[in-house]
């Protein structure tokens, strides 16, 4: 009898739209602290924030690397979202659309599970995930660094191949492609990665298009 998929889905730019609102200010929080704890100007504080991320996959990777920060405290202060309720933007037709995907559903994320499941709850979807798996859970190692991935793995008892990552990041679908999963990019593009087994534009096409991952 074959096994029901597991689905493995990412959270900002993949469940929702972040970067109307959520990237901008959350990107703000991060120069601000840099400023603040490395006694750099705003545009140092921004460079380095960018440059950390495109590295190491998420500015905090490159704090505790090369700067010692404490994690708990850069995320505390980072992810503080008093207007969150208004900053979130949910597409019509996701819950039905997750509610499609027979098997398994669970959230990735590199964000704290304090904004993650803020985030879910606003999305009205929460309680269609059977867990929520986040950079505390990573051991504080963001993808793509395999190493969250397989802690994922033991935690959930999941086997890589009967998995699938759902992601707007290419660079974390790589991973989880070398890691043995089934991978799908959110965004189009002109030419679809060897890493890549399907490509939506948005989730809510997943349940029509899940027959050609393969």
């Amino acid at each position: 009898m074959k096994l029901s998929r597991t689905w493995v889905f990412d959270l900002d730019n993949t469940l929702h739209d972040a970067d109307a609102h959520v990237f901008p200010h959350m990107h703000q929080a991060m120069t601000d602290y840099l400023m603040t704890h490395l006694d750099l100007d705003e545009a140092g504080a921004s460079n380095l924030r960018e440059r950390y991320w495109r590295r190491y996959g998420a500015t905090l990777q490159g704090l505790m690397r090369h700067h010692g920060t404490d994690p708990e405290h850069f995320l505390r202060y980072t992810h503080q979202f008093p207007a969150l309720h208004r900053m979130v933007l949910r597409w019509r037709g996701l819950r039905v659309a997750l509610q499609k995907l027979p098997g398994r559903k669970i959230v990735y994320s590199n964000a704290p599970a304090h904004y993650t499941r803020r985030v879910l709850d606003l999305l009205g979807i929460a309680d269609l995930f059977e867990q929520v798996f986040t950079i505390e859970h990573a051991g504080y190692r963001p993808k793509p660094d395999p190493h969250g991935y397989r802690r994922l793995f033991r935690r959930m008892g999941l086997k890589p191949w009967n998995c699938v990552m759902v992601e707007d990041t290419r660079a974390n679908l790589e991973t989880a492609k070398k890691l043995g999963m089934k991978t799908v990019l959110v965004g189009a593009l002109p030419k679809r990665p060897g890493y890549v087994d399907l490509s939506v534009k948005s989730v809510l096409q997943l349940p029509r298009a899940q027959c050609r991952i393969r």
